[in-house]
């Protein structure tokens, strides 16, 4: 479970909303190996109980769908048949697929789901040292998701290379937060969020009917914020090296590797990426965050209604151009 950089304060009692009585409910569960906090702001408490318990059964839908680890979901289906055969998925997948090869282009390959090969090299619970370059060179060869082979008309998956694999490790929750509040939306609840771990998609209003008010904590002291934003209809996504590391020879070695290379990433210190969508705020934080503060930035300032902050190892803070932070004084 990821320690929290981004944090944020709600009114918890109930209150009035654009003049109208609104109720608030909130479930605290786990779901896809994680913390999720769920909220929903509807005109009764009893709405907006049903509406939460509609966006955990989605969320668990996703979860069957995207996990590796459960057997007869489509991602294991595939990584199962990899060098056999293809394999026919949901509609849903597929399309996750194709957006996930988009942003993979975009980013230059730092984002790329077919770095599920390479888990296996880099487990963060067992590592002691590092892994011989060759054997990361061995298996690195197999990262490519240009390699993934999909076809239109029978919606069909091929990972043509035994031991290829894909994963939505950086982009799942995303995903799922994104369809969590589609459902909550269509259950009328016109504010709320979904927050998987400190990766936040908010929408609406607090029920004060203030915005939401989000703290960008210190990565180095939890205690200390660097600065606020106030966000509405935005998701607020963190990735940080100090998640899941280990230390080797006096150097940090995280569990955010660059897929182009294989190898973690050792300059930057963590990432918070603001954008309308969940998929897309949760797949670019980790990319930059391969990617380095200067190739990263560059990237999001080209980027229309995306923005970012960039905390590098030496404690420097970076932010792209149009974020609207307020700094703490």
């Amino acid at each position: 479970m990821r320690f929290f950089i981004v944090v944020f304060l709600g009114i918890i009692s109930n209150g009035i909303f654009s003049q109208n009585k609104t109720e608030e409910f909130s479930s605290v569960l786990l779901l896809m190996g994680t913390r999720f906090e769920i909220k929903a702001i509807t005109s009764s408490v009893d709405s907006s109980r049903m509406a939460v318990e509609a966006c955990v059964l989605e969320v668990k839908r996703i979860e069957r769908i995207l996990s590796p680890h459960i057997e007869g979901g489509d991602t294991w289906l595939v990584n199962a048949n990899a060098g056999i055969r293809p394999v026919k998925v949901s509609y849903e997948m597929f399309t996750l697929i194709k957006r996930s090869a988009k942003i993979s282009a975009l980013t230059g390959g730092a984002f790329d789901i077919s770095f599920g090969a390479m888990l296996p090299v880099w487990n963060f619970k067992t590592l002691k040292k590092l892994p011989d370059s060759a054997e990361v060179a061995r298996v690195h060869r197999l990262v490519d998701y240009r390699k993934i082979v999909l076809n239109e008309h029978d919606t069909t998956v091929f990972l043509p290379e035994k031991g290829m694999a894909i994963g939505f490790g950086a982009n799942g929750k995303g995903y799922a937060a994104n369809r969590g509040k589609m459902v909550m939306l269509k259950l009328g609840a016109q504010s709320g969020f979904v927050n998987a771990a400190g990766d936040i998609l908010f929408w609406g209003h607090n029920i004060d009917g203030k915005p939401w008010r989000v703290a960008i904590t210190n990565p180095f002291d939890e205690h200390k914020v660097f600065g606020w934003l106030d966000v509405t209809n935005m998701a607020v996504v963190t990735s940080g090296d100090y998640e899941n590391f280990v230390d080797i020879g006096g150097m940090r070695y995280s569990h955010i590797i660059d897929a182009r290379t294989g190898w973690p990433t050792t300059s930057t210190h963590s990432v918070t990426i603001v954008c309308p969508d969940g998929e897309i705020a949760d797949a670019l934080a980790t990319s930059v965050s391969a990617m380095g503060p200067e190739e990263g930035l560059s990237l999001i300032n080209q980027l229309k209604g995306i923005e970012c902050l960039i905390v590098k190892r030496d404690g420097t803070l970076v932010q792209s151009k149009n974020l609207k932070l307020e700094a703490v004084k």
